[in-house]
């Protein structure tokens, strides 16, 4: 009968274990590799940067699109550049035109880059050294020269406008730069205590000034219109006396031209009611009957009763 013998792994032959080890770590190492290769095939663009793209350290192009991006593992690179606004921030001092300090000088200025000029900018200067190599300096330069063309008063009065000519020279400064001026602002300007007193000193004294000269601008109106009124008032006395001035001429006139006018005036203006008692006193004329409370006077008995009329 044959003896059936059972072959275990410590029996092996170790020449057989050290290939599959091998081959096995072949394997594992072909797919990391493979999977390094993959991952260094792609890249991202996030919204908001530009992706540019360089082949052993040289720009090769500069990609604007967000997305998935393909290059060649070890070979080509993707770095990113925010084209989103950037911020710019200056504190500092500086001397008006008088040669009063400006302390607590607080400019801030947003920008960004043109799309079409980032490569230009990178080969230049290097995003990383925009602000220092552009805005560092020239903001400096071109605010304290604009603000020491200006004395302190004026410059308090005129902030508004020192601001808009730091911005418009800065923005033509960066823009033949590759740099967009978005905005400027000057958040903060501050002089000296003392100054400061007396301007507002000097402001409170121009405003009484001109509160006084507004009061005695509306005496003088009010003093005007009551010119006038009593000069209206003194019309109409004269018009009115020169209207009956003549309206009495003429009433001469036609007295003069007719005797029976003012019998005519008489009987036209007579109003109905008969006189009580006319005369000189010696020979009245009584009228009877014409007003029941009236008074009777009798006449003299020789003296025969006269009917007259009553005028207004």
């Amino acid at each position: 009968m044959a003896d059936i013998r059972f072959s275990t792994g410590q029996n092996a032959p170790p020449n057989i274990d050290g290939k599959k080890a091998g081959r096995t770590a072949l394997l594992i190492a072909i797919l990391v590799a493979a999977l390094v290769l993959i991952f260094n095939s792609f890249v991202i663009v996030q919204e908001g940067y530009v992706g540019v793209k360089y082949r052993l350290g040289k720009i090769v192009t500069v990609d604007t699109e967000a997305g998935l991006k393909i290059k060649i593992p070890f070979i080509e690179e993707y770095r990113m550049v925010d084209k989103r606004e950037q911020v710019y921030e200056f504190r500092g001092d500086a001397f008006t035109r008088d040669s009063q300090p400006v302390n607590e000088l607080y400019l801030k200025a947003t920008y960004r880059y043109q799309q079409d000029r980032i490569e230009e900018i990178i080969r230049d200067v290097g995003i990383e050294f925009v602000q220092d190599k552009y805005f560092v300096p020239n903001v400096q330069r071109i605010a304290k020269d604009i603000i020491g063309r200006y004395e302190a008063e004026r410059l308090v009065q005129s902030r508004f406008e020192v601001q808009q000519q730091i911005e418009e020279e800065l923005y033509a400064w960066l823009i033949e730069r590759g740099v967009i001026l978005t905005s400027f602002a000057i958040e903060n300007i501050n002089f000296e205590a003392k100054f400061l007193e007396a301007v507002e000193n000097k402001v409170v004294a121009e405003q009484d000034v001109a509160r006084m000269r507004h009061q005695t601008e509306e005496r003088r109106i009010e003093a005007e219109q009551i010119e006038i009124a009593a000069k209206a008032e003194a019309f109409r006395i004269t018009t009115e006396a020169e209207a009956e001035a003549a309206a009495i001429a003429l009433i001469q006139a036609q007295i003069a031209q007719n005797v029976n006018y003012i019998e005519y005036l008489k009987i036209v203006n007579w109003n109905g009611v008969l006189p009580m008692v006319i005369g000189d006193g010696v020979n009245p004329f009584v009228v009877l009957g014409a007003n029941d409370n009236a008074p009777t006077v009798t006449a003299p008995s020789n003296t025969a009763p006269v009917y007259m009329p009553q005028y207004d």
